[in-house]
């Protein structure tokens, strides 16, 4: 049950190019949910993980619109964090959160 609760404070890894660059730098980004805060998500990835965080940056995408089509959507704003790790250590994202 506590396990549980760990992972609601961590929605998903977001694994793109930028991201995938960050990771040389022992930097691991996040998507959180809107109610996430950084002592919070701090001790939760040093719980699941095992590592030492060292910083979190957190950034809100706000919602905006694009035209696809000649039609505008909506697309979702979200939250994301950015994870610093301590020197040497790392997440192994393959395994899933």
């Amino acid at each position: 049950m506590i396990k549980l609760h760990l992972y609601d404070k961590i929605l998903s890894p977001l694994v793109t190019e930028k991201t995938t660059n960050l990771s040389e730098q022992n930097k691991i980004v996040f998507k959180v949910p809107a109610t996430a805060n950084k002592k919070n998500l701090k001790n939760n990835i040093e719980k699941i993980f095992k590592v030492n965080v060292t910083k979190i940056n957190i950034i809100n995408k706000q919602n905006r619109v694009k035209l696809t089509r000649g039609r505008k959507v909506k697309v979702s704003g979200f939250k994301k964090a950015i994870i610093t790790l301590k020197k040497g250590q790392s997440i192994d994202l393959t395994t899933g959160v």
